[in-house]
């Protein structure tokens, strides 16, 4: 590979193809409860267990009738009353409507639901109120409409969300077979850093790295594993990197390690990578924050397949962005997810922000909703202080992207945004 840095849309390209080509590994599948499912992804695709809707179903309150004997404005008989749940009735009988509930089996001979509030009665009959007609078909859900027996519903590699869980029910899934959680190892280096329950010392932090990427890789569907942090010492980071990809009981598919990825003197990552035998995609890339990103993968002993593994820059918000950006579409591969990642929208620009030279910008901002003016998405950029910020980073909850080349986006602007 080219000793240039990649920019953010190259090295986004590597990591999408490479995404696409562990998708075809996938993982185990295991068998869950319908009420654990929410946020797991669907290893074995859900069918329908019969035609939805198995019988025609009204969508309305009112009489079903026979559409064209209704236009016609003729009074007609109400021969009967039909609720949801009730067995199909009928057959309808020439010149008579029959009263139904929202979700009830239309009678046979029915091929219209009037509404109930567009028919008036006269003399215990009812009839369209003047002006109104009624369409075959209209406010009758067709037997099949929505699927066939045996079609496909929720496609094999869907994130479930509420939407799905509530389908499976539907169709008849109390259980459901899932991909098994990918296991991510977290390890932090740096002699600054301290246990979160410990009171740092001058020059040192607390290590807020591990619970926040750990936070993140439970949101993005993993299964985070942590490390004890290392110092800024070959021997203890190689050990660490070992017990990651080579413990007897458990391995890592994907490795996070944060800080020691610089160029400093006690930036120690690469090489530790290198003596393992990493292929590396790239080492850095164009994007700020989070300049000095390395993609690599390990090989493994026997038929085990090479370890993905990323090293994140140490300062949070930098480690935090190139996981969203780089580690997550991987994470999702290996989850057996066929969701393209990562997933950008679009916002109004409320405030005006400078662009960096040669770089792509990603700003924590903050997008504001507006479900009821109607009003489209707004976005601010957050007041921060550099990428060690975090107060400033737990306001945010989105990233701006500004492109690379581009001095100022100015307010009133459509801009991307990356929601997190």
């Amino acid at each position: 590979m080219s000793t240039a840095l990649p920019s953010y849309d190259e090295a986004a390209s590597l990591v999408a193809q490479r995404a696409a080509e562990l998708l075809t590994r996938a993982p185990g599948i295991e068998r869950i409860a319908l009420s654990e499912a929410a946020g797991r992804i669907l290893g074995q695709a859900i069918r329908a267990d019969r035609d939805m809707p198995s019988f025609p179903r009204s969508t309305r309150d009112g009489f079903a009738c026979r559409a064209a004997e209704a236009s016609s404005h003729a009074p007609l008989a109400v021969a009967g009353s039909i609720r949801a749940g009730d067995p199909p009735a009928g057959p309808l009988p020439p010149g008579a409507a029959w009263e139904i509930m929202t979700g009830a089996a239309v009678p046979p001979g029915a091929d219209a639901v009037a509404m109930l509030e567009h028919v008036e009665t006269i003399e215990g009959r009812i009839r369209l109120t003047d002006g109104r007609t009624l369409e075959p078909g209209e406010n009758v859900v067709p037997v099949g409409a929505e699927a066939r027996g045996g079609d496909e519903v929720v496609p094999r590699g869907t994130r479930l969300a509420p939407a799905h869980v509530a389908a499976a029910a539907f169709c008849g899934f109390p259980t459901l077979g899932v991909f098994a959680k990918t296991r991510v190892a977290i390890l932090s280096t740096g002699d600054e850093l301290v246990a979160v329950d410990q009171t740092p010392a001058p020059g040192q932090i607390r290590n807020s790295n591990a619970p926040m990427l750990a936070a993140l890789v439970s949101q993005a569907g993993g299964e985070p594993w942590i490390l004890p942090a290392v110092r800024d010492d070959n021997e203890d980071i190689e050990c660490a990197l070992r017990t990651a990809l080579q413990a007897d009981r458990v391995q890592a598919d994907l490795v996070l390690i944060t800080g020691g990825v610089s160029a400093g003197k006690f930036d120690l990552v690469e090489p530790a990578l290198a003596r393992l035998g990493a292929k590396v995609h790239f080492t850095g890339v164009r994007i700020q924050p989070g300049k000095p990103l390395v993609y690599c993968e390990i090989p493994r002993s026997g038929d085990a397949p090479a370890a993905q593994v990323f090293g994140l820059p140490g300062n949070p918000i930098s480690s935090a962005v190139t996981f969203l950006l780089f580690a997550v579409p991987i994470l999702a591969a290996l989850s057996g997810s066929t969701e393209a990642r990562p997933q950008f929208g679009l916002a109004r620009l409320t405030r005006h922000v400078a662009g960096k030279s040669g770089l792509t910008r990603f700003v924590p901002s903050v997008c504001s909703f507006h479900p009821l003016s109607g009003k489209p998405l707004e976005v601010a950029p957050g007041n921060w202080q550099g990428s060690g910020d975090l107060a400033a980073f737990s306001r945010a909850n989105c990233l701006m992207a500004i492109p690379e080349g581009v001095e100022q986006l100015t307010t009133g602007e459509l801009v991307r945004i990356l929601p997190f």
